[in-house]
């Protein structure tokens, strides 16, 4: 049986292999190893009744991750994976080789997530290329739920947001700059605290304050990271992410205006990549 994952800071998508029956899918919260360790990795697995009857049964585990980037925060993972699966094979690798392998399978093309985070690289069919991008929440993370989040929140505590989106800002969230400080400096996952704002945009997406900082969100991902690459307007950007899916008119106008080709746009690939993962092992055993 073979499990895989798709994790992202703020959530996990899991989809497992079961003989002579529908996948069996399920989530859990993100489990990016920037902001959890081993042992609450286990701990969030182990909690998870629809696992529990096949754990000895699964004999391959893919996890595709934010976070996952380095060869010791994949150890995190990997650890923690091969306690819960002691006899199975276990591969951890970014969630943009998941996105390439879902949305570009094995075309070329450029790879962007734009969820709580946000990250690009160019994909050349088989393998990422490394990538300067991906710098997280502090030093990156254009275009992102965190980016836009911390912008919000940032013009609502410096009183710089228009007076009626400010009053709807207060009643549906009560935030003080204390609460603020305590959730983005001493507690954890601070990135997925910023990008807790998201509803806001979305529902209030029709105000011109809320459109111009989508506009201006989505550019400057353009510009810091599709535009960077040489010959970026000769492939298609493929996008991952509850961002660019939610928001997806205001992506394709920034990428329209730059020149670039977007090519699809996936709120979760977690079935793209279950189902590129499952041909792609069957194709091995076969020859």
């Amino acid at each position: 049986m073979i499990l895989v994952a798709d994790s992202g800071s703020s959530s996990s998508d899991w989809m497992l292999n079961v003989p002579d029956s529908t996948p069996l899918f399920f989530k859990t919260k993100g489990l990016n190893p920037f902001f959890v360790n081993e042992k609450e990795i286990e701990k969030v697995l182990k909690d998870v009744p629809e696992i529990i009857p096949y754990i000895d049964e699964i004999k391959e585990v893919y996890f595709f991750g934010a976070g996952c980037i380095t060869p010791d925060r994949r150890e995190i993972v990997s650890n923690a994976l091969t306690v819960l699966f002691p006899e199975a094979f276990v591969s951890v690798e970014s969630d943009l080789l998941g996105a390439a392998f879902a949305t570009c399978g094995s075309t070329k093309g450029l790879v962007a997530t734009l969820g709580t985070g946000s990250d690009i690289s160019y994909y050349d069919g088989e393998n990422l290329l490394p990538s300067i991008h991906g710098n997280g929440y502090v030093l990156g993370d254009e275009g992102s739920g965190a980016w836009f989040g911390k912008a919000l929140i940032t013009s609502f505590l410096y009183g710089t947001m228009p007076r009626d989106l400010a009053k709807l800002f207060e009643a549906k969230y009560h935030v003080t700059k204390d609460i603020v400080i305590k959730n983005v400096y001493q507690r954890d996952r601070p990135n997925s605290y910023l990008a807790s704002f998201m509803p806001f945009m979305s529902e209030n997406r029709a105000h011109p304050y809320v459109d111009k900082l989508l506009t201006d969100g989505f550019d400057e991902f353009v510009r810091t990271n599709i535009m960077t690459y040489p010959n970026f307007w000769e492939y298609k950007c493929n996008f991952v992410g509850s961002i660019a899916y939610v928001f997806d008119m205001h992506l394709q106008a920034v990428c329209n205006l730059h020149g670039v080709e977007v090519g699809k746009i996936l709120r979760s690939p977690i079935e793209q990549i279950f189902h590129f993962i499952i041909q792609r092992e069957a194709s091995s055993v076969s020859f």
